[in-house]
């Protein structure tokens, strides 16, 4: 009955250089230099229109969206807070519960009909693949 073996230690007294003389990337990254940003190719017109039309497209929903969304409160604090008869609910309430979900519906069917619509355009405009 020996003496049981004891794993060697290895003490590290410095940081691991890479052949280039730089200290690795933290987390296991590459150390590989960045291409030029004048390698880059241009990204195709097309495309660029395509996401230009798309995002006007967002914008114009955004705005149709935050404007009376924003505007609710105003509206809101110029109403009466009760209603005529006890039993019709308050104007409040449905200004709170009803009304802004049709325009949602509205303008979210509007959004996706001019984005599929945007992306058929440039896809119409664009020349057949080539095998």
């Amino acid at each position: 009955m020996g003496a049981e073996s004891v794993p060697r230690r290895e003490v590290v007294t410095g940081r691991e250089e890479t052949v280039t003389g730089r200290p690795p990337r933290p987390f296991g990254g590459t150390t590989a230099a960045r291409p030029e940003p004048s390698s880059h190719p241009r990204p195709d017109p097309r495309l660029r229109r395509l996401m230009r039309r798309q995002l006007r497209a967002a914008l114009i929903a955004t705005a149709l969206l935050a404007l009376p969304l924003g505007l609710l409160p105003v509206l809101l604090r110029t109403l009466p807070l009760a209603g005529a008869a006890p039993r019709v609910p308050p104007a409040v309430w449905l200004l709170l519960g009803v009304a802004p979900y049709p325009a949602l519906l509205a303008i979210g069917a509007w959004y996706v009909r001019r984005a599929e619509r945007n992306e058929t355009d440039t896809a119409a405009g664009a020349p057949a693949e080539r095998p």
